[in-house]
């Protein structure tokens, strides 16, 4: 995506909680002579911000580095919910100077633990067996933990839906109410009128 010198994007990632985040990303400047993005953005360095839920109500901050024009950073999620990822350069210029563009690649890898592929060629073919296995282990507690938030997510969402519903409900039942009460209390003054102008 493209951002402005001096301004701040974020993402929210929807991440289970104990889940390891890895993000990698490369900015580009654009060049007003070639009218082009030029291949990096030498000088140029990338504050990375990342908030969590908390238990309160304030965000809590996992992340907060500089980085340079490439890098790669990760953080593990504590509670599950909501992260906010922002980026921003670390360009000094005035506002009015960088009006310049940069472009940021981004690739953000959810629960992801990769294998050394050096490591296990430099191992016999047992503990390159015994290392897969216990990747495949791994990948196994992070899509269970991914099941678990999703379904704490839809029972959450299921009870928010009932209790909405069951508001409506009593809306409904408070309006019928009112109209039948308007509608007695109308007959009654009619019949009063009328009884008054001596008409029934």
């Amino acid at each position: 995506f493209h951002i402005g010198e001096r301004e701040e994007k974020c993402i929210i990632e929807d991440i289970p909680s104990d889940t390891l985040v890895v993000g990698n990303y490369k900015v580009q400047r654009w060049d007003i002579h070639k009218h082009d993005f030029l291949e990096s953005a030498p000088g140029l360095g990338m504050f990375v911000t990342v908030t969590s839920p908390s238990d309160t109500s304030k965000l809590q901050v996992l992340l907060s580095k500089l980085y340079g024009p490439q890098g790669t950073f990760s953080f593990t999620s504590y509670l599950s919910g909501e992260h906010i990822i922002c980026f921003q350069s670390n360009s000094t210029r005035f506002a009015v100077i960088a009006g310049s563009k940069l472009r940021l690649h981004l690739d953000i890898r959810v629960g992801e633990h990769f294998l050394d592929e050096s490591a296990i060629q430099a191992k016999d073919k047992v503990d390159e067996v015994n290392v897969r296995l216990e990747h495949l282990i791994e990948q196994i507690h992070h899509v269970t933990r991914e099941q678990d938030y999703e379904r704490e997510r839809e029972e959450k969402f299921r009870k928010t839906s009932e209790e909405t519903n069951s508001n409506i409900l009593w809306w409904a039942i408070v309006q019928t109410l009112t109209l039948i009460s308007i509608g007695i209390w109308q007959i009654k003054s009619l019949r009063d009128f009328f009884i008054a102008k001596k008409l029934v």
